[in-house]
C-alpha cells in the first residue's frame, strides 16, 4: 500500500514536471489566437471535426517547441533567478528526456494536423516550431538585440495554422492577424525584459535593455505600440471585422500607447510591470472581441 502511494506521488510529480516544460499559459494564449483565426476564417463556429484536431495539433506543436527551447537554454536558465527553478536546471527532468519529449510532441502535432486537418496547417505548425527553436532560440536569442523583433514570427504562426485549417489556403486577412501578433510581441517582451534586465545581463543575453539600454527600450516599446495600433485598424477598411471590433481596438490601442508614454516618463519597475500586464491582457481582449464581432 505504501509503495503504491509512493508510486502515485512520483507519477504525479513527473507529470507536473513535464507539464511545466510545456509552458501551459503560453500554449493556451497561442491556442486562443488559433481559435480566433479559425472563427474569422469560417465566419462563425468552425466544424468540430476541424476545430478539435487543429487545437490539439497546435497545442502539441507549441508545447513541444517550448520543451526543446528549455533543453537548448538549460545553461542560460540555470544562471537566471527567474528560470533557475525550471525542470531541467533544477534537476527534476534530465535534459535528454526533455529533448525527446519535445521532439515527440512536435512530430505528433504534424501527424495530427496532417492526417485529420490538412497538410498546409501541419507544414505551418512545423515551420513555427523550427522558427522558434532554430531561428529564435539558436540563431537570434544570444546574438542580437533584434532577437525579439525577428523571433516574433514564431508566436504569430498559430494564426496562420488556424486560418489554413479552415480554408486550406492563406489570404491577406490571415497575414493581417499574423502582423498583429508579430508587432505585439516586442512591446510585450521588452516590458518583461525591463523587469528582469539583471537576469539577462547575468546570462549574457543581449535583450534590448542589456544591449541598447533601458531608455532606448522604452522608446522602442512606444514605437512598436504605435505600429501595432495602426495594424489593428486594418481589419475595418478590409471589411474583415466590423464596428464592435474597431471601437474596442481603438480604445485598447490608445491605452497601450498611453502606457508606453508613461513608461518613458516614469522609468520604474512598477510601471514596467503594469505595462507588461497590460500587454498580456491587450492581446487576449483584442482577439476575444474579434470573435465576438464575428459571432454577433
Amino acid at each position: 500500500m505504501e509503495t503504491t502511494i509512493r508510486s502515485r506521488v512520483e507519477l504525479t510529480s513527473t507529470f507536473r514536471n513535464y507539464l511545466e516544460l510545456t509552458k501551459l499559459r503560453i500554449v493556451l494564449l497561442l491556442l486562443f489566437t488559433t481559435l480566433t483565426a479559425m472563427v474569422i476564417a469560417a465566419a462563425g463556429v468552425p466544424k468540430v471535426q476541424v476545430l478539435i484536431p487543429t487545437l490539439v495539433g497546435g497545442a502539441l506543436a507549441a508545447a513541444g517547441s517550448s520543451a526543446i527551447n528549455q533543453y537548448i537554454d538549460r545553461d542560460m536558465d540555470a544562471k537566471m533567478s527567474r528560470t533557475s527553478r525550471r525542470p531541467i536546471p533544477s534537476g527534476r527532468v534530465a535534459p535528454v528526456n526533455a529533448l525527446v519529449f519535445g521532439v515527440s510532441l512536435v512530430v505528433l502535432s504534424v501527424l495530427v494536423l496532417g492526417l485529420w486537418v490538412n497538410w498546409l496547417s501541419a507544414f505551418l505548425a512545423f515551420v513555427g516550431a523550427i522558427y522558434y527553436v532554430v531561428v529564435y532560440t539558436v540563431l537570434l536569442k544570444r546574438n542580437t538585440a533584434l532577437n525579439i523583433v525577428i523571433g516574433g514570427g514564431a508566436g504569430a504562426m498559430p494564426v496562420l495554422v488556424g486560418w489554413a485549417a479552415v480554408t486550406g489556403t492563406l489570404s491577406i486577412e490571415a497575414w493581417i492577424l499574423f502582423a498583429i501578433v508579430f508587432y505585439w510581441t516586442p512591446p510585450h517582451s521588452w516590458a518583461l525584459a525591463l523587469l528582469v534586465n539583471t537576469d539577462y545581463a547575468k546570462a549574457g543575453v543581449p535583450m534590448m535593455p542589456v544591449a541598447r539600454g533601458e531608455a532606448m527600450t522604452r522608446k522602442q516599446i512606444l514605437l512598436y505600440s504605435v505600429l501595432l495600433f495602426v495594424i489593428t485598424l486594418l481589419p475595418g477598411p478590409m471589411h474583415m471585422l466590423g464596428a464592435i471590433y474597431m471601437v474596442v481596438a481603438i480604445v485598447l490601442g490608445l491605452g497601450l500607447i498611453v502606457m508606453s508614454i508613461r513608461l518613458i516618463r516614469v522609468a520604474t519597475k512598477s510601471v514596467a510591470r503594469s505595462t507588461y500586464k497590460y500587454t498580456t491582457s491587450y492581446l487576449a481582449f483584442l482577439f476575444l472581441i474579434m470573435m465576438i464581432d464575428i459571432l454577433l
